[in-house]
């Protein structure tokens, strides 16, 4: 058993990361790249006589082929690492009753990509490059108590019967009720659309990539334990 959940997590996690990454060279990282040049200075948003200087339009992704393979590396091995614990939340669940099958493997991928992405991206979005923001050992902590806590909550929402499924509500509410941690002014450098493109663009590439790291979980796990 713990052979077949390695062995089909880490296969799960390779095809959903290069689903991923493929995703984000196409859409996120040119937008990116574009953010950077906003960040080093070589576009500007408004100038200082009030006219704009904004030059719309994503780079290309140049020939920096060491920052690629770091993409592409970086993305098989969260997948991989999500892969591993999906799939054995899954075969938790198993055990209960609830059977792994490809459709529901998409649903706990749909899950992972709420608790882990959307649910801390309503408080801390992903940002460009140059975004000024809080101290980073507070929004670590508001990060990771949000995930548990969007976790737990839909693990209620699913499996809880009676009255304790109602907690699921609190858990929910309670880390945006807190608040994320955040500057007390804006005052980035790219353009406010710039960034809404690229929060629009990182949440749809990492909706793809979960949505294929549970489908691929369920698909490996079967195919594995029916040889």
């Amino acid at each position: 058993m713990t052979k077949n959940l390695l062995s089909s997590a880490v296969l799960a996690g390779v095809a959903a990361g290069l689903i991923a990454a493929l995703l984000q060279f196409a859409f996120v990282i040119p937008t990116l790249l574009e953010g950077e040049l906003y960040e080093s200075g070589a576009r500007i948003h408004f100038a200082t006589d009030g006219s704009t200087q904004s030059d719309k339009g994503a780079p290309a992704l140049g020939g920096d082929m060491m920052r690629h393979a770091m993409t592409v590396a970086f993305n098989l091995v969260t997948f991989a690492g999500y892969g591993l614990i999906l799939l054995a939340a899954m075969l938790f669940a198993a055990e209960k009753g609830h059977a792994i099958t490809a459709r529901r493997g998409l649903i706990w991928g749909l899950a992972g990509f709420f608790a882990v992405q959307l649910a801390p991206a309503i408080g801390l979005p992903p940002e460009l490059p140059g975004t000024p923001a809080a101290e980073v050992g507070p929004r670590q902590v508001w990060w990771f108590t949000t995930i548990i806590a969007t976790a737990v909550a839909l693990a209620l929402i699913a499996f809880a019967k009676g009255p304790i499924a109602l907690l699921s509500v609190p858990l929910l509410l309670a880390p945006h009720i807190i608040g994320a941690p955040h500057l007390d002014a804006y005052y980035g450098v790219a353009p406010p659309e710039l960034s809404a493109h690229f929060v629009t663009l990182s949440l749809g590439t990492a909706l793809a990539g979960w949505a294929s790291l549970g489908f691929f979980c369920a698909w490996f796990w079967m195919k594995a334990n029916d040889e």
